[in-house]
């Protein structure tokens, strides 16, 4: 049986479309390291601002401490179609009070969970793009996506 040929993409169409699948995925796995063993488990970005993505986190958790060895994380988004995106990058934490309030307004169920934003568990991380990746459906091949 011959492999199936993907529709070309064009590098200009490559933003819209690997943010047409973010959107349509909204649930990306999230990949970490707790020391040598590779960790993935799925969240709910609070904000997404172009390749940049938001993540609110409470402090007990596990992946805190993964995270705070080593920064370095992977986004994965798959949607319905099977068209990925995948966006290395490095963690930040989100210490501007004006953004924190922001995401805080606009995201209810982080209200209702903590109670204020001065709880002192939550933790909001900003994921900054180092590197982006799209694949159409089972490709098996990922496009550079310039960010």
């Amino acid at each position: 049986m011959p492999k199936p040929k993907p529709k070309p993409i064009s590098t200009d169409e490559l933003p819209q479309l690997a943010q047409q699948t973010m959107q349509a995925a909204r649930f990306p796995m999230l990949a970490t390291v707790d020391e040598s063993q590779p960790r993935v488990r799925p969240v709910s970005p609070v904000r997404t601002d172009g390749f940049t993505v938001y993540m609110a986190n409470l402090r007990s958790y596990h992946k805190t401490q993964e995270i705070e060895a080593n920064p370095q994380v992977e986004l994965c988004y798959l949607d319905q179609d099977h068209n990925q995106v995948r966006i290395t990058g490095k963690v930040k934490v989100v210490t501007d009070r004006a953004l924190l309030q922001e995401i805080w307004d606009s995201y209810k169920l982080l209200q209702q969970f903590l109670g204020s934003l001065d709880n002192p568990e939550l933790i909001v991380y900003r994921i900054i793009p180092q590197r982006v990746r799209y694949m159409r459906e089972w490709a098996l091949e990922y496009y550079e996506v310039s960010i």
